[in-house]
């Protein structure tokens, strides 16, 4: 196995400045990604605690598995190899989401509603 030169390393470097703006333009898709996992969790949480039940159960089993897939660091590319090892946490999270999309949008209306009707009651 060859180390790589610095000559390697700047032709890197150089090809990640020449597109920098193609990487800029998927940032946000990974910024959305991220934050969907977040509701993910959330809802998780909320079915847990019995507040939010009107999911289907398969649907929230396969919420849980996608997020403990994430958890676990011996997956199939494990977690400690540097660059790819969340690749695969990654692909699992989002065809989760692609395969839950409607309920998590059902769970953000009944998130909505209650800090609706939280507020009503502060008031």
């Amino acid at each position: 196995m060859s180390t790589p030169t610095n000559g390697d390393h700047d032709l890197d470097i150089a090809k990640v400045n020449q597109r920098a703006q193609e990487i800029e333009t998927k940032l946000p898709k990974l910024k959305k990604v991220f934050e969907q996992t977040k509701i993910m969790l959330s809802m998780v949480k909320d079915y847990w605690a019995g507040s939010y039940r009107e999911i289907p159960y398969w649907a929230i089993s396969a919420v849980s598995l996608a997020l403990l897939y994430v958890l676990n660091p011996a997956d199939v590319i494990p977690d400690v190899i540097v660059g790819v090892g969340y690749l695969d946490d990654a692909t699992v999270v989002a065809f989760c989401l692609k395969l839950v999309q409607r309920e998590l949008e059902r769970y953000q209306e009944w998130q909505a509603a209650q800090a609706k009707a939280a507020k009503v009651v502060d008031v």
